[in-house]
């Protein structure tokens, strides 16, 4: 028996295989082009039917395609997983990952908030209002999802110079007050007054909260 994997195409041409094997050239290239045409047959098969679960479910994914393609076609001419998963990518009808973007500001705590004391304020010079404000930062992503950390800045809004920060692995409110205290120990270091300071932020539960959490 001729191991045809243990030799390349070129110690084996077409032309002897078809005369040890009792064919001519022109059925060999007519099969290959049979089986080719074949292929290009279910992958279109394949393509035609997710386009059609598309229209009524544009968010089902690959493998629950395929499960429902296996389904409906079954036997030898169906696509095998691998294949069927590899013609939905290179088709470009793979679903793009959504971000899961965090919340920042939880406005329905319930607590008691302050009356917003910068309405139609406008700053003259440094150190008569500070914005505080809760962002999100992207660290990583792996398949079980995002990862994120939580940058809370406060920013001078005459000078929009960054008085404090603090980076947390969650939105307590301890991430908050070391923010203050950084900014608060600026002002002691070099020497500035602050008289009639505001320090504004929106209502999140993070600034209305009385717990160090």
């Amino acid at each position: 028996m001729i191991n045809l994997h243990a030799k390349s195409r070129r110690d084996y041409p077409v032309e002897g295989l078809c005369i040890l094997f009792g064919r001519t050239k022109q059925a060999y290239y007519k099969f290959k082009e049979g089986v080719i045409a074949l292929r290009i047959a279910r992958e279109c098969l394949a393509v035609d039917f997710i386009k059609e679960i598309r229209l009524r479910d544009h968010g089902i994914g690959g493998l629950k395609l395929w499960y429902m393609y296996r389904r409906k076609f079954t036997g030898e001419e169906a696509l095998g997983r691998d294949r069927f998963l590899e013609v939905y990518r290179r088709n470009g009808l793979k679903l793009r990952n959504k971000a899961c973007k965090p919340g920042t500001t939880d406005s329905s705590h319930g607590l008691p908030t302050y009356a917003n004391l910068i309405r139609g304020f406008i700053p003259t010079g440094p150190n008569q209002l500070w914005v505080s404000d809760i962002t999100y930062i992207t660290i990583f992503r792996s398949v079980g999802g995002y990862f994120f950390c939580y940058l809370t800045v406060i920013m001078d809004a005459y000078t929009e110079e960054i008085k404090g920060y603090n980076i947390g692995d969650s939105l307590g409110t301890r991430n908050s007050i070391l923010a203050l205290e950084m900014a608060l120990q600026s002002l002691e270091d070099r020497h500035e007054e602050a008289n009639y300071l505001i320090h504004h932020s929106d209502r999140g539960v993070q600034y209305a909260s009385s717990k160090l959490i």
